[in-house]
């Protein structure tokens, strides 16, 4: 029903446009001369013409995944697409970053939109793989990036302020948006706040934003054992540092499916919590762990010191600081909650209350410490599908395609209406 609607609207749109004729802000048919400012449904007919070229966009990248740091051929794609849309384009940024500038006719604010382009490496799909895979839906992210830059360009004369695309890497080692950071890209293009969706278990034509939450950051320890029993209790010692864990990681489809209702739970089991990783191999163990909110990174060293006190000649140590988490901020996810539901209907949008724990981080963290900004689950999930189908890093993701038009659109209104100055 979702996505019928979605459809009519787009056909309206397009009809619309085909007339030689949009609605103003006040809700009346304007044509020729005066542009007002950029509506909903000069958006969803410039999308109606775009969504087929960005599905095959989608496919094309999808086809040639390339891990972290490795995507050149994806930005050189990229890059080309950005540039026949009008846009300025500079490449090599933070690694293969690509940055794409899209300048109003009317003055106005500067704002971003980041869209991540790597594969998930092998290593890092769940149950293990030969290849590295686009099962985290970076293909889809770069395509909606993409197809909000083509839709802008074409609305050109109506927007306001500056749109500034950042088409990063290596997210999946959370290195690429540090790198992009520490090449100037923020304070060179005076960005005022950025913006972002990732693929969710959601269904397809459904949001899920996150006001006050988004997705923990994570943690690493190592403790070596000595002795002739060491193997034996690095095995007990990986038990013992597990039990500090307050929620488990999901194992099966069920799991994943009550983490998902656990998230939209306000003061639900996953408010707060630990969710923990340890391995142990000889006399080693090796821990990872997520919580939230992330004052408990203190709280769970402690543990993990205490944990392997007991255990003769155990040394501890934590190899870096704890990546952060990722937090939204609250009044700008409810503002966008509020715009989804104004354009795309009261359905459109799910609020969630908690944080994923499966996820492992994301770097998107590292843009909100210094912009404000919002981060948006995006629904994926195909009617009929199982789960896994929707959750990113399973080897079984595969996200319904249409939701790439329905990132555009959401993407495309919010990012305009953003830049009109206040």
């Amino acid at each position: 029903m979702e996505h019928a609607l979605a459809r009519r609207t787009l056909l309206a749109g397009a009809a619309a446009a085909g007339a030689g004729m949009v609605w103003g802000g006040a809700g009346r048919a304007v044509a020729g001369g005066w542009r007002g400012p950029v509506e909903q449904a000069a958006v969803d007919a410039e999308v109606a013409r775009l969504e087929r070229g960005l599905i095959g966009l989608r496919r094309d990248i999808h086809r040639h995944p390339e891990g972290p740091g490795q995507e050149r051929r994806t930005a050189g794609v990229v890059a080309r697409e950005l540039r026949a849309a009008g846009l300025s384009v500079t490449t090599g940024v933070g690694g293969h970053g690509v940055v794409g500038v899209l300048r109003g006719s009317r003055p106005g604010r500067t704002v971003a939109y980041r869209a991540d382009m790597d594969a998930v490496p092998a290593k890092d799909i769940v149950g293990g793989a030969l290849a590295s895979a686009h099962v985290c839906g970076h293909d889809v992210h770069t395509a909606v990036g993409v197809g909000v830059a083509q839709v802008l360009a074409r609305l050109r004369q109506r927007l306001s302020g500056t749109v500034v695309f950042l088409f990063q890497p290596a997210e999946e080692t959370l290195s690429g948006a540090r790198a992009m950071i520490d090449a100037g890209v923020l304070e060179r293009h005076r960005v005022e706040e950025i913006h972002a969706l990732h693929c969710g278990p959601f269904p397809v034509g459904r949001f899920a934003v996150t006001p006050g939450y988004g997705i923990p950051g994570q943690d690493k320890a190592e403790v070596t054992l000595s002795g002739p029993d060491a193997p034996d209790g690095a095995r007990r010692l990986a038990a013992d540092i597990g039990a500090l864990a307050t929620v488990a990681l999901p194992r099966t489809p069920a799991d994943l499916e009550r983490i998902v209702a656990d998230a939209q739970t306000p003061n639900g089991p996953l408010a707060r919590f630990v969710a923990v990783r340890a391995r142990a191999q000889e006399a080693k163990v090796s821990v990872s762990y997520r919580c939230w909110p992330q004052e408990r990174y203190a709280e769970v060293r402690e543990g993990i010191r205490r944990a392997a006190t007991s255990y003769a000649g155990a040394t501890v140590s934590f190899p870096a600081e704890p990546f952060p988490a990722m937090v939204c901020p609250e009044g700008d996810a409810r503002r966008l909650a509020h715009h989804l539901r104004r354009t795309l209907g009261p359905n459109a949008v799910t609020e969630l209350r908690a944080a994923f724990p499966p996820f492992s981080g994301e770097d998107f963290a590292l843009f909100l410490d210094r912009v404000p900004g919002t981060y948006t689950f995006l629904g994926v999930r195909a009617p009929g599908a199982p789960i896994t189908a929707g959750y990113p890093h399973y080897p079984d993701f595969s996200p319904d395609e249409r939701a790439v038009g329905v990132g555009v659109r959401a993407m495309a209104s919010w990012i305009a209406e953003r830049g009109e100055s206040r």
